[in-house]
This record gives C-alpha cells, sequence and structure tokens, in this order.
C-alpha cells in the first residue's frame, strides 16, 4: 500500500459568491480510481474554511492511503462555507495523479479551477507526492 500526500498551498483570483462580504472558500479533495466501469472511491478530505478570503493560503496536509496512482484521479472543488445555505461551489479541477509521474519528491502543481472572463482565472496550488 501506497501513500499518496497532498500538500494544499493556496487558491488564488476566486469568485465572490455572497453579497454582504467575500467568499469563505474551503477546499474539498476526493480521490477515486477511474476504472470506466467499476471505479473505487478512496475518499473525501476536506480542508479548513477561510472567512472573507478570495486568495485564501491553507499550508495544510491530506494523506490517502492507496494501492497505485493507476487511474487514480485527484478532483478539487472549493466552495462557499455559508452556514445554514448551500455550499456554492467557486470552482473545481481533475488531476490524473498516472500522469504526473509522482515520486516521494513533493511535486508543485497548479490547475486553473475557474475561468474567468474579464479577470484573472482562479487557480489552485498543490505539491502532491506518493511513496510506495
Amino acid at each position: 500500500m501506497g501513500v499518496l500526500t497532498i500538500f494544499l498551498d493556496k487558491a488564488e483570483n476566486l469568485g465572490n459568491a455572497d453579497f454582504f462580504s467575500a467568499s469563505d472558500p474551503y477546499v474539498l479533495l476526493e480521490l477515486e480510481q477511474d476504472n470506466w466501469v467499476k471505479d473505487v472511491d478512496y475518499g473525501v478530505q476536506k480542508s479548513s474554511s477561510k472567512n472573507d478570503d478570495l486568495n485564501p493560503v491553507y499550508g495544510e496536509t491530506f494523506t490517502f492511503n492507496i494501492p497505485t496512482l493507476d487511474n487514480m484521479v485527484l478532483t478539487c472543488k472549493i466552495k462557499d462555507d455559508d452556514t445554514g445555505s448551500s455550499h456554492e461551489k467557486l470552482g473545481w479541477c481533475k488531476f490524473n495523479l498516472e500522469k504526473l509521474g509522482l515520486s516521494e519528491t513533493p511535486m508543485a502543481v497548479d490547475k486553473v479551477v475557474d475561468r474567468n472572463v474579464f479577470t484573472q482565472s482562479a487557480k489552485i496550488y498543490l505539491k502532491l507526492s506518493y511513496k510506495e
């Protein structure tokens, strides 16, 4: 069994989903093995929420115990933490882990999570490593 380590560094240029203040973003990290017919779910982990921050810095580490990187897909969903109402989606992206060539040395990766027409696109920044 191997260990996938995800260091959630930050997100930038998130859109605002709130009317009276800035959004309170948190990140859901979902890991699954995409086997076309029979997918295997390895769980969801949640970051802390950052109040009134459209450029949140997390500095949080998460681990998943997985047998292989074959067909593994990491989905990052950024949502607005709203007490008493639905949590609006601020952005999302997917990483095909098998194609990244991960090793024990952390690899910095980033991806657009929300394309903006008139402003800079929102991005998420991670460091990923895998140890067998």
